[in-house]
This record gives C-alpha cells, structure tokens and sequence, in this order.
C-alpha cells in the first residue's frame, strides 16, 4: 500500500503514536513520537523499540496491529488537526541495513517495530 500524503505530513510534525497489539493476556498499548517513525523504501513503518517487550511478545502471537497518530498542525477534514488509524502485519527486526539505520538515529533502540500498512484510514 502507498502511504497517504497526509500521514506524511504528520509524521513530520509533532504527535503521540499510540500502538495497540493483541497477546494471550488481552490487549497492550505502547507509544511513541511521530518524528521517530521512519518510512522504509518499501512503505513499511519502523519505529524504534527501547522496550516494547510484551509488544514483541504480543506480535510473536498475532502480528496484527492498530496504530493511531495525527497531529494539530497538519490541516484536517474539518478544520486544523488530523490524524489515522492504521492496520498492519508487524515485526520486529534486531540485525539487518534497516535496524543498523534506525539504530545509528536512535542509539537507545534495541530493535526496530516494522509495520506493514494493509490500511491507512484518516480519521480527523
């Protein structure tokens, strides 16, 4: 999937990412900055993890995930604001060129959330 222009502009502005999996014990939620997320030449989501432990545990037992972000200065639908919801197949990545990448921006990050976008909806 393309990712949206606009979830674009978010990402380049201030905002919170919430991140929801799903795991044995029910539903875990993490979150992160807008600014860390980077999108890979094949668009896919990486996101730093410094902890993210049960998020890993929970993705070992359905890599499906829902993920929110926006922000009030990119303009939305019904005026300033926008933001997403995402869902996606995730993964996380601990050796390769895009976790070393991530790793030399985010030297506090032990591994990289990827996310897979099957659908980005905007919702503001």
């Amino acid at each position: 999937m393309v990712i949206p222009e606009k979830l674009l502009q978010v990402l380049k502005n201030d905002g919170v990412v919430a991140i929801a999996s799903l795991g044995p014990d029910g539903p875990h939620m993490v979150n992160t900055w807008n600014t860390y997320v980077r999108v890979s030449e094949d668009g896919r989501l990486l996101i730093p993890a410094g902890y993210y432990h049960k998020t890993e545990a929970n993705v070992a037992f359905n890599n499906k995930v829902l993920v929110t972000l926006g922000s009030i200065k990119v303009p939305g639908m019904n005026g300033p604001g926008t933001g997403f919801l995402i869902k996606g197949t995730a993964s996380f990545l601990k050796a390769g060129a895009e976790f070393e990448t991530m790793k030399s921006r985010f030297a506090w990050a032990r591994a990289v959330l990827a996310i897979t976008v099957d659908s980005a909806t905007q919702t503001l």
